[in-house]
């Protein structure tokens, strides 16, 4: 369903001001701990709470999804304080945080993000931000993560960082006040445009692109072994209504609740007839 509210700009309802000050906030990303999302992220948090934590992968690890290290070790390191670097995926960020770190007073809230590209349809399959939300969800805690979109074709150059700094705030503490329901994480698109031409907020669902975008790309070495490439080519489709796609195509933040239940419940149904229908066949 698309929406309006909260306008741009506009006041959200302000969280009790004791449990603000309470309420402990994790910051974790995919783009590695030096990414400049990071910070804005950090930024965002602070207007909510100053018991601001991060702890973020040591080097990029975009595309990772929600993948564990098993069979490597994890290297903390403390850049400053509250300021931690992790030599693994941003699900090893969040479980060294939650059971390590902070394991003593866990935080309230975890923001993964800012993400440096969209994280729109079948993107959070893949997303290593939507990852860390993912895993703080699993471990009972509410999340958001938070993606920046920019022109892919125009390259990273071209991104309004302004656009997630100026409306985070005021979208991260309308969810808050709305509440996160358990088992749900809350995936945030900010629009590839200047904060002052962002035309709203759209709460939608996950939407679907067209199949035939992805493609290899054959190149050659330096001593002419070949090697390839995945890459991304443009292509015309028609966003659903109701979709992420549609309302970043339309300049609107993007809000979508997101389950940590895959289970397709309607085929279940389906499923468990057929199989309880006619004779019982070996196995």
């Amino acid at each position: 369903m698309l929406g309006r509210e909260p306008q741009l700009g506009s006041e959200a309802p302000p969280l009790d001001n004791g449990h603000a000050r309470q309420m402990r906030i994790l910051i974790t990303n995919d783009d590695g701990v030096h990414a400049p999302g990071l910070s804005i992220a950090e930024t965002i948090a602070r207007q909510i709470s100053d018991e601001v934590f991060v702890v973020a992968p040591e080097s990029e690890q975009s595309g990772v999804a929600h993948s564990l290290s098993l069979n490597d070790p994890l290297r903390l390191r403390e850049i400053s304080p509250r300021h931690f670097a992790v030599k693994g995926t941003p699900t090893d960020c969040v479980i060294m945080a939650v059971r390590k770190l902070l394991l003593d007073s866990p935080p309230d809230l975890v923001i993964s993000g800012v993400n440096s590209g969209q994280n729109l349809a079948e993107d959070v399959t893949y997303s290593g931000t939507i990852a860390g939300a993912m895993e703080a969800t699993i471990l009972g805690i509410p999340a958001i993560a938070l993606s920046q979109c920019y022109d892919f074709f125009a390259g990273r150059r071209t991104i309004h960082w302004a656009c997630a700094q100026t409306h985070g705030g005021a979208i991260v503490r309308k969810i808050l006040a709305a509440g996160i329901p358990p088992n749900v994480l809350m995936n945030v698109n900010f629009p590839a445009c200047p904060p002052d031409e962002a035309a709203g907020v759209a709460v939608t669902m996950q939407g679907r692109r067209s199949n035939d975008l992805m493609r290899i790309e054959d190149r050659k070495d330096g001593r002419g072994n070949p090697y390839h490439w995945i890459s991304f080519q443009r292509g015309s489709f028609t966003p659903g209504q109701g979709t992420d796609l549609l309302a970043i195509e339309e300049n609107k933040i993007s809000v979508t609740p997101l389950q940590l239940d895959l289970t397709d419940h309607p085929t279940v149904t389906r499923l468990a007839s057929a199989f309880e229908e006619g004779p019982k066949e070996p196995i």
